[in-house]
């Protein structure tokens, strides 16, 4: 598989057509890539890396497709391609994180976004919502607000009928199967974070704040302070991740979201760890677009895969313990 860096457009992929009027016909919301043998039980997750935008919300949008996609983890899943060779699926989200947030509750609304009645049991109040970030968001980037007018209750439903539900059901079904297979699942969640100005640090990458210059980590590993995977995956990550030269911190300030949270359950064999990767590494974040260094990023964390893979392999004789 080559990894070239990708175009910077924002073409539907294969499999993923449009109607007359340009509008994507989103079937199912995503795209499962599989390896050639299923030989892991690692199963990666881009849930913020789509890109194709319908002409309907780009109409009711008072920011420009530019803007729009600056909310994107844009390429990590091209940037995660080669887990494949490792034995292990990946599932990405074909809608942008800009019209549906995969990675919150079902139901993470903000009522003052939309006309009509929310469904009960709605989280309503939760710090995301208040931020304007809940499951259809109303800001991107640094509080730009999205919408030009509020939107039909109706047309919030159907995306996480249409969408959200079918991502995280067949999420929630590539995880079963590994578990079948191998006594235990392991989820790495794949996504990216907004940097300052990357330069180059004894061979590696840092970010810098702006004014302080304090140094910034090129990765942030998530694993909800210890609770959503065992130890030995995040201190695999990191030890790799380390060795190419790059910094890392952990939990701060991703700890995961939803997805880590909801399937993490070190107890009954299934881990779930975030990995966040600073933009700035791979692409020019204000034109959304690949940086030259992108296929060096791209073997980076291949590298990584097969270090997850083999810590994975290592456990799954305590897996299948446990499970008998």
């Amino acid at each position: 598989m080559s990894s070239a860096p990708p175009s910077s457009g924002s073409s539907a992929p294969a499999g993923c057509g449009a109607s007359s009027r340009g509008e994507p016909v989103f079937g199912a919301g995503y795209e499962v890539l599989e390896p050639e043998r299923l030989s892991s039980p690692l199963v990666f997750s881009s849930p913020h890396s789509g890109r194709i935008y319908p002409s309907s919300f780009l109409t009711r949008a008072r920011l420009d497709p530019t803007q729009l996609r600056r909310s994107e983890d844009a390429f990590v899943d091209q940037l995660f391609a080669d887990c494949l060779s490792v034995g292990a699926p990946m599932i990405k989200a074909l809608f942008p994180r800009a019209y549906l947030d995969l990675n919150r509750e079902p139901y993470e609304l903000d009522p003052r976004m939309f006309d009509g009645r929310l469904p009960p049991g709605a989280n309503t109040r939760s710090i995301r919502v208040a931020g304007g970030l809940g499951t259809i968001p109303r800001v991107v980037g640094q509080a730009q607000e999205i919408y030009r007018e509020r939107l039909p209750v109706t047309e919030a439903l159907q995306r996480i009928e249409t969408l959200y539900r079918p991502y995280h059901a067949r999420l929630a079904a590539l995880l079963d199967r590994a578990e079948l297979a191998f006594g235990c699942a392991v989820l790495i969640d794949c996504h990216s974070m907004p940097s300052g100005q990357a330069a180059p640090a004894h061979g590696g990458f840092f970010r810098r704040d702006e004014p302080s210059g304090e140094r910034k980590a090129d990765f942030v590993l998530g694993d909800r302070h210890g609770a959503s995977c065992a130890p030995i995956f995040v201190e695999t990550a990191e030890a790799e991740l380390r060795s190419l030269g790059f910094t890392v911190a952990r939990n701060k300030p991703y700890a995961g979201g939803y997805i880590t949270e909801h399937y993490g359950a070190p107890g009954a064999n299934r881990h779930a760890l975030q990995i966040e990767i600073g933009r700035g590494l791979y692409m020019d974040e204000q034109a959304v677009a690949p940086l030259p260094r992108f296929a060096e990023i791209r073997s980076g964390l291949k590298r990584v895969a097969a270090a997850l893979a083999m810590a994975a392999a290592a456990r799954l004789p305590l897996c299948r313990d446990a499970a008998e």
